[in-house]
């Protein structure tokens, strides 16, 4: 019984050893109760946090959690706090600034200043060495971190997951596009409908920050850097943005980074089967990386290292500036005018003496135009703004709505040529009214014609 009593206490002692030396004491297995705190912004205002500390913690590194797009909401952020206060890094997660945050106003330079008075925050904890304290930036918070990194110098180092090398319009594009791909949808949907909305969102100023450079911020950071992509990320360029932070961090001299790719992981470091669905927890490995990478630094981000960029469907192209005729007031001068024309020409048809001897052309090239009109907006609308990764039964890569869009498309396109072909027989005789309607319905054809070669519905 002595014996077995004298091994047990062996085996103790060098467990305790072992901890003692990786720096990473055994109690820091079970993370300890959530603390919140509340603390001041830059601009005066108060906002609250949560600080997760692994149990007796103290002197330890530690690291604030930096948003992605929306709200700041969801399990997500704690688990990966858990997984840092598991790793003996005191974690801060604090509550987004969302007056005045909507997708046609957000401010990075805001977003950054707050993460710099929750590191102010973090670095007064008892528990926290304030000389080890960094910045873990997801997704839209791989713009906002780097660029809070970039302006102070009390933040000790950064790690991003699913950060972008290219402007918010242009990895919104890729997503988009990625997204209808992957689903098997080709044609004028994905090349022409779903780009050429984001840049009327841009034009429009609907869309906040969608120019923003990420590299030359990239270019200023001194600080160590872990940057890590899921291999199957779809919001995110996972093989584009390594490829872009490393050529960055290479022209700036930069020798303190560590590029990480992780297998079978999404956007945000989560397990998935085609990186558009999320399973629980966080892929393995994840976790053990950013821990084992903070408590090792300045070593562990020197020299710097990168994995192979992952493989992607396409690669991400910035999106072209808009000309004149491609501006906002342009195209809702010729939506809204070729409604006006279509509509004249229906209200004024309840005149008899102003009614065409040719009625048929012209009520095909009506109906086939509002149609149109209709559905190519409601089409426009759900690209923008749906996250669904199947679209129904597809016939040569489009959407059955799609393709019948396109059909009625290409019927108004046939009604406005025998419209034209029968001028002079339609118009023989005719009075001033129909004439004037006639016009009109030329006018509001010829408009949508050009209208849907923008949009889509008369490309392939």
């Amino acid at each position: 019984m002595l014996s077995i009593f004298r091994r047990i206490i062996l085996l103790t002692i060098m467990i305790a050893a072992v901890a003692a030396v990786a720096d990473f004491p055994a109690a820091f297995a079970q993370s300890a109760t959530p603390v919140d705190i509340t603390f001041a912004r830059a601009d005066g205002t108060t906002t609250g946090g949560t600080v997760h500390a692994p149990a007796g913690a103290a002197g330890r590194p530690g690291v604030v959690l930096v948003h992605g797009s929306g709200d700041g909401s969801g399990e997500h952020y704690d688990r990966v706090a858990e997984a840092f206060a598991r790793a003996g890094i005191v974690a801060l997660r604090y509550d987004k600034r969302t007056e005045g945050y909507t997708p046609a106003h957000r401010d990075y330079s805001l977003l950054a200043d707050d993460a710099l008075a929750a590191v102010a925050a973090l670095r007064s904890r008892p528990e926290v060495d304030p000389a080890r304290v960094g910045l873990w930036g997801l997704s839209e918070g791989g713009w906002v971190a780097p660029l809070a990194a970039s302006r102070s110098t009390e933040v000790a180092f950064l790690i991003t997951i699913g950060a972008n090398s290219v402007a918010p319009a242009a990895q919104q594009n890729w997503a988009n596009e990625t997204r209808f791909r992957a689903a098997g949808v080709r044609g004028s949907m994905v090349d022409v409908l779903a780009r050429n909305g984001i840049r009327q969102l841009v034009t429009a100023g609907q869309f906040a920050q969608a120019g923003y450079d990420p590299i030359p911020v990239l270019e200023r950071i001194t600080q160590p850097v872990l940057a890590i992509w899921g291999d199957q990320d779809r919001l995110t360029p996972p093989g584009d943005s390594l490829r872009g932070f490393q050529l960055a961090f290479e022209r700036a001299g930069k020798a303190n980074y560590t590029l990480r790719t992780l297998a079978n992981a999404q956007h945000g470091g989560q397990p998935t089967t085609d990186g558009f669905d999320k399973l629980p927890g966080l892929v393995p490995g994840y976790g053990e990386l950013m821990g084992d990478w903070v408590n090792g630094l300045p070593g562990s981000a020197t020299p710097p290292a990168a994995d192979q960029p992952a493989a992607q469907g396409h690669s991400v192209q910035a999106l072209s500036s808009s000309s004149w005729w491609e501006s906002t007031a342009v195209q809702l001068t010729l939506l809204f005018g070729m409604i006006l024309a279509l509509a004249g020409y229906a209200c004024t048809g309840m005149v008899g003496s102003w009614r065409l001897p040719d009625r048929l052309p012209a009520r095909v090239l009506l109906c086939t135009a509002v149609i149109g009109i209709a559905g190519t907006i409601v089409q426009l609308g759900y690209v923008l703004t749906t996250r669904a990764t199947s679209f129904g039964p597809l016939l040569f890569g489009r959407t059955l709505p799609w393709l019948a869009l396109q059909l009625i498309a290409l019927g108004a396109v046939v009604a406005l040529g025998v419209v034209l072909a029968r001028a002079r027989h339609t118009l023989a005789g005719a009075s001033i009214g129909a004439r004037t309607r006639w016009i009109l319905l030329v006018c509001g054809g010829t408009g949508f014609v050009l209208w849907a070669l923008y949009w889509g519905p008369l490309l392939p």
